[in-house]
């Protein structure tokens, strides 16, 4: 699951990842189980494309790892947080449409 525009990180290159980026990095806390988050998948997908080179888009599987979402304290899932400059400046839980989602990342930008 994801493009070649969509990171699929891990517990493990999480925060090398995160601290290489100058630009804003928008992570979309997942899990296979989960509805709302198949819903959300394509629009992540759409966005990714749409605001290529203005932010970075990553995937993290919550069930696959736990460390990661256990440190932001990630609860509910799809939760969806930007992070700039290795610090996390907003996030947005629960299925979002496109435009929700634009109006959520133009605050960052």
């Amino acid at each position: 699951m994801g493009t070649d525009r969509i990171l699929v990180l891990n517990d493990t290159d999480f925060k090398k990842v995160l601290s290489g980026l100058n630009i804003p990095f928008l992570i979309d806390f997942w899990a296979e189980w989960c509805g709302p988050c198949k819903m959300i998948a394509p629009v992540v997908e759409e966005i990714a494309a749409e605001y290529e080179g203005k932010i970075q888009v990553g995937k993290i599987n919550v069930d696959e790892n736990q460390e990661v979402p256990a440190s932001y304290k990630v609860i509910s899932i799809p939760t969806l947080v930007i992070f700039k400059d290795g610090e996390e400046l907003d996030r947005s839980i629960g299925y979002k449409t496109k435009d929700e989602l634009r109006s959520f990342i133009n605050k960052h930008l």
